[in-house]
């Protein structure tokens, strides 16, 4: 019998769905090494070989409905839109949406449309990643990956919403950026390398108490390139799985995550597709977790 992509957790009616998982494959924001586009169709075919039970043997009781690829038709500018107006009619279901990149400029968008969908909310952002991507202009572009964050302050985040993780590279615009706004926060690889577990995981909450809705966004090369080598831009230093997995399983229990996306992840330059399974790893635990301290 031949296996199906998401196996058992899959749905073909998006009303029996607790998640919504679609994919956007386009890298062309990349400033480094391509590869990314190919990411989401990688992901889902490894799928048919991870069975639906988490690391510590919970089956995954939740059902996937897989919306499919959002192609690109058009110049960036149209995409983007596209990409935006796609994501607001898939989170008024009300469900877990998770995006598969992709580079990261394509969250752009989605937390563009995560934006207008809690307008009057308390909304955060948790940005896993090895850099900071607060750039205005990259290789002559807002677009690029390395400016998403500085797009999702003027598409609706407050400066105090924005959290980075994992960071351990920065463009000097982006030291300037921090010195005139501190009250974006960041929380260095070196820092989560020096403190407890327990530490890191009490500042990440404790940024987001009492807030209403929270998008996580989890570029793969947040984690070391031992562990994630099929990536554009690895940087050495980097969180190890057993960090990440830990960090996002708590974090998916205790804040109001909504929607997240999985990005950066480049099959041709991965090893055994290593890079691949563990971003499909995280994806399930955040599957199972989410809204789970809630039920």
């Amino acid at each position: 019998m031949q296996k199906e992509i998401w196996r058992e957790l899959k749905t073909e009616k998006i009303e029996d769905a607790q998640t919504i998982v679609f994919g956007i494959p386009f890298d062309e924001m990349c400033s480094c090494g391509r590869g990314a586009s190919l990411a989401p169709d990688k992901i889902r075919e490894l799928s048919m070989y991870l069975p639906p039970v988490t690391e510590d043997g919970l089956i995954i009781d939740k059902k996937i409905f897989d919306y499919g690829n959002i192609n690109k038709n058009g110049d960036v500018n149209t995409y983007f839109n596209q990409l935006c107006q796609e994501m607001q009619r898939l989170l008024k279901y009300n469900k877990f949406v998770v995006a598969l990149g992709g580079d990261h400029s394509v969250s752009i968008p989605l937390r563009k449309a995560f934006a207008k969908n809690n307008k009057g909310k308390r909304i955060g952002l948790i940005h896993f990643d090895a850099h900071a991507d607060f750039c205005d202009i990259y290789d002559d572009s807002k677009y690029s990956h390395a400016c998403v964050n500085a797009r999702s302050i003027e598409d609706g985040f407050p400066y105090n919403s924005v959290l980075c993780v994992g960071i351990r590279s920065f463009e000097i615009q982006e030291l300037i950026y921090f010195q005139k706004h501190p009250e974006s926060k960041v929380i260095k690889a070196s820092e989560m390398f020096e403190k407890s577990f327990s530490y890191i995981l009490e500042k990440i909450e404790k940024q987001f108490e009492n807030y209403d809705a929270v998008y996580l966004s989890l570029d793969i090369d947040c984690l070391d390139p031992s562990m994630a080598p099929g990536t554009g831009t690895p940087e050495a230093g980097g969180l190890t799985s057993r960090l990440l997995l830990q960090l996002v399983k708590n974090l998916m229990v205790d804040l109001p995550i909504k929607a997240m996306d999985i990005v950066e992840v480049a099959p041709p330059r991965d090893v055994n597709d290593i890079t691949s399974w563990a971003a499909l790893k995280i994806m399930l635990e955040c599957v199972y977790y989410e809204n789970r301290g809630k039920n």
